[in-house]
């Protein structure tokens, strides 16, 4: 059985607070930032991946972080073990996808 690592994902409105909440996700624990998709509209979500406890304090972050930017956070998870399909949507999101 594949040992499969936490998903953190946090979800705003606009690249700027998106930004500094993968900023404050990645400097607050030892998470690797896979990517972000713009959901709609300006909606966006950014996603890490590391082990359960890294993933809460990256998210507790994250969207500490774009409230004190005035923002709010309209979505916020961790799920501690993402079930191996999981990865056909996850792959859509990754940084590594939008620039081979």
């Amino acid at each position: 059985m594949n040992n499969y690592k936490a998903l953190g994902l946090i979800e705003t409105f606009g690249i700027v607070f998106v930004l500094e909440a993968a900023d404050a996700m990645c400097k607050a624990a030892d998470v690797d930032l896979i990517g972000f998709e713009n959901v709609a509209s300006g909606y966006i979500s950014v996603l890490v991946r590391g082990d359960v406890g890294a993933c809460k304090a990256a998210v507790e972050s994250g969207i500490r972080a774009v409230k004190e930017m005035g923002s709010e956070v309209y979505s916020s998870l961790v799920i501690p073990s993402p079930h191996h399909d999981i990865e056909k949507i996850i792959s859509r999101y990754s940084l590594e996808t939008l620039n081979p």
